[in-house]
């Protein structure tokens, strides 16, 4: 018997897409932070890969409470010689089941950027 292979992906996740061209956002930095009493503490980051995608973004284990990715868009867009509005985007959200999986989609383009709960 085969040993039972560890999990494919982290609590939170993203994707990040691309609504000019249609295609993934590859090469969006971002940062997993969860907010402390003292403010807010760097859980992980990571950059989306060629399918616009973080998969391995934070620990195994994640406790209870509120939680922010924010994605370096304006340098990702100025990388493709885009101007930007927003220099970066921000999602808060809250985790209050450390067993759910929590992905985190951002939908952009350099004026405007839309998200949801995903799954």
């Amino acid at each position: 018997m085969s040993p039972t292979p560890g999990p494919t992906r982290s609590k939170v996740t993203t994707h990040v897409l691309d609504a000019v061209s249609g295609r993934p956002a590859e090469g969006v930095v971002a940062v997993l932070e969860r907010r402390g009493p003292d403010g807010w503490v760097a859980v992980a980051d990571g950059r989306t890969d060629a399918d616009g995608r973080i998969g391995r973004f934070g620990p195994d284990e994640l406790d209870v409470g509120v939680y922010r990715v924010t994605f370096a868009v304006g340098e990702w867009f100025a990388g493709r010689g885009l101007e930007a509005f927003y220099p970066e985007v921000v999602i808060s959200f809250t985790l209050d089941d450390p067993s759910a999986h929590y992905h985190v989609p951002l939908l952009l383009s350099p004026y405007a950027f839309s998200t949801y709960r995903g799954s």
